[in-house]
């Protein structure tokens, strides 16, 4: 589910930590690398077990209205068919899903108020109450509601504070991890979904697409962090009134990362290669990045076909479509 983009990026970021720490090795810097997803991982899961907390807690609050007196039957019905949510239901009882979350001691149980502003909220907006007015929804019915309480979940300020401080790092990938959950929970249906489905994550190595892109960043990480050195001299020699002590760290290692790429990966696309740091440029370095990086990987091509280090196989010759994101989905906004 990870992205190469988005991988691209921690791996930038896992050799910006190498270089920076200048005693690093390639070895640990690796280890960095797995750690880091391990933790987008976790931060997807507990992202995802905010959606059967939400389910629990109109069962509490169903539990309490009928203590009363004369309870509303009209808003009786409404909290016991979300607490019942049969997506949620079938999505917590998966037991690989009981597996991890227990292993990770998820416990949402002191953050009720929270939960049941949120769930207030929720019930009130357009979506929920067209979804009641269902009298026998689908499943499919019954998982677009649960999705879409999901951004509710997402949106709200006080629960993401209350995931920061569970882990002080996760706050820069919230909004990219909760839009891959959100993905992932509109895939599963109905005969997919038994107690034997694996847990959904937004790293999944059983899956070969994600091993290999997983693969691929591992990769770019070791043979950038090992040719630096290789590299420098060629930038040096295309820099026109400048010294190479003067440019941003950040634009060096992402003309480092776009030179392993044209050298060391025949099937991507050089102009795929050249568009992806472009755009890490934008969303890490300087305003004018992107045209120096650009201008500098014009050059750079230029000299490394003319020396024949470029290799590209039939795939890496031309494919739009490698590497593309899908922009389905891009807004967690309801």
């Amino acid at each position: 589910m990870l992205s190469r983009h988005f991988l691209r990026a921690k791996a930038l970021q896992t050799i910006y930590a190498g270089v920076s720490s200048e005693s690093t090795s390639e070895e640990e810097l690796l280890k960095m690398f797995d750690y880091n997803v391990s933790r987008l991982n976790d931060l997807g899961l507990v992202q995802m077990s905010t959606l059967a907390q939400l389910t629990f807690t109109a069962e509490r609050i169903y539990e309490n209205e009928t203590q009363k007196f004369n309870p509303n039957a009209k808003e009786l019905e409404m909290l016991h068919r979300w607490a019942q949510n049969p997506f949620v239901g079938q999505l917590e009882n998966g037991f690989e899903y009981r597996q991890i979350m227990n292993r990770m001691k998820i416990d949402w149980s002191n953050h009720f108020d929270v939960f049941r502003k949120i769930f207030n909220t929720f019930k009130t907006s357009r979506f929920f109450q067209n979804h009641i007015a269902i009298s026998s929804p689908t499943f499919e019915e019954e998982k677009t509601i649960a999705v879409t309480a999901f951004k509710f979940l997402m949106n709200d300020e006080t629960l993401r504070e209350i995931i920061y401080d569970r882990d002080l790092l996760w706050e820069d990938d919230f909004d990219q991890v909760a839009q891959y959950v959100f993905m992932l929970l509109k895939e599963p249906t109905k005969e997919m979904m038994d107690e034997a489905m694996h847990c959904p994550q937004v790293y999944d190595p059983r899956n070969e697409k994600e091993a290999n892109d997983y693969n691929f960043a591992r990769q770019l990480i070791a043979d950038t962090y090992k040719r630096i050195d290789d590299v420098e001299p060629m930038i040096r020699k295309h820099l026109q009134n400048w010294e190479l002590e003067r440019v941003a760290m950040m634009d060096i290692l992402l003309i480092n990362m776009a030179v392993t790429e044209f050298t060391c990966c025949p099937s991507i696309p050089e102009r795929v290669t050249v568009d992806e740091y472009i755009e890490l440029s934008k969303e890490f370095s300087t305003e004018k990045s992107k045209l120096f990086i650009n201008g500098i990987l014009d050059k750079l091509l230029i000299e490394l076909r003319a020396s024949g280090k470029i290799v590209k196989d039939e795939r890496g010759m031309y494919d739009p479509t490698l590497d593309e994101e899908s922009n389905e989905y891009k807004d967690l906004n309801v």
